[in-house]
C-alpha cells in the first residue's frame, strides 16, 4: 500500500521502519536477482537486515551510515566557477584548448577551466559555505579523463 502504519516498539524498531525500502514485485515469485544485492549497494543498504519468508531480500534497509540527501540547485556553484575562470559550454572553442578539464555540475556538462587542480582546491575549501556549496555536494577530479 501506499501508507503504512509506523512501529514504535522501540527506538530502533522506528528507525529501522523509517529506513526500510521495499521492491514492488510479486512476493511469491522465485526470481532470484531483485532479491539479491549488487554491487552498487555496497555501503547503502545493510546485508543482513531483511525478513525472513516471501518477502527476503525484496525488503531491504539502509546502512546505519547511510545518509540521504536531498538535491542543491546548480546555479550558485555554476556562478562561482564562473568568476573563478570557467568558461560556459557555449563558448568554449575545442580548438583552442585540447587539454581543459570538463566541468560537470549535477551531472549535467556545463563548461571547462584551463587549471583544474587550483580549482578543485579552490572548491573543496568552500565546502560548507551555505552561498555556494552545502556540504552534501561531492566534489569529484578525475585527472585521467579530465573531469571535474
Amino acid at each position: 500500500g501506499v501508507s503504512q502504519v509506523l512501529n514504535r516498539y522501540t527506538f530502533a524498531s522506528t528507525l529501522s521502519h523509517l529506513r526500510r525500502t521495499n521492491t514492488p514485485i510479486g512476493r511469491d515469485g522465485k526470481i532470484a536477482k531483485p532479491r539479491q544485492l549488487h554491487n552498487t549497494h555496497w555501503g547503502l543498504v545493510c546485508p543482513a537486515e531483511t525478513p525472513e519468508g516471501q518477502a527476503c531480500g525484496l525488503v531491504k534497509n539502509l546502512s546505519l551510515m547511510c545518509y540521504v540527501s536531498i538535491g542543491s540547485p546548480g546555479e550558485p556553484i555554476i556562478d562561482y566557477l564562473t568568476m573563478r575562470g570557467m568558461e560556459l559550454l557555449e563558448e568554449f572553442d575545442p580548438h583552442s584548448a585540447q587539454d581543459a578539464t570538463k566541468i560537470f555540475v549535477n551531472g549535467v556538462w556545463v563548461g571547462v577551466h584551463r587549471d583544474p587542480t587550483r580549482l578543485h582546491n579552490n572548491l573543496r575549501t568552500i565546502r560548507g559555505d551555505p552561498n555556494y556549496l552545502i556540504e552534501e555536494v561531492s566534489i569529484i577530479r578525475d585527472i585521467r579523463e579530465r573531469e571535474l
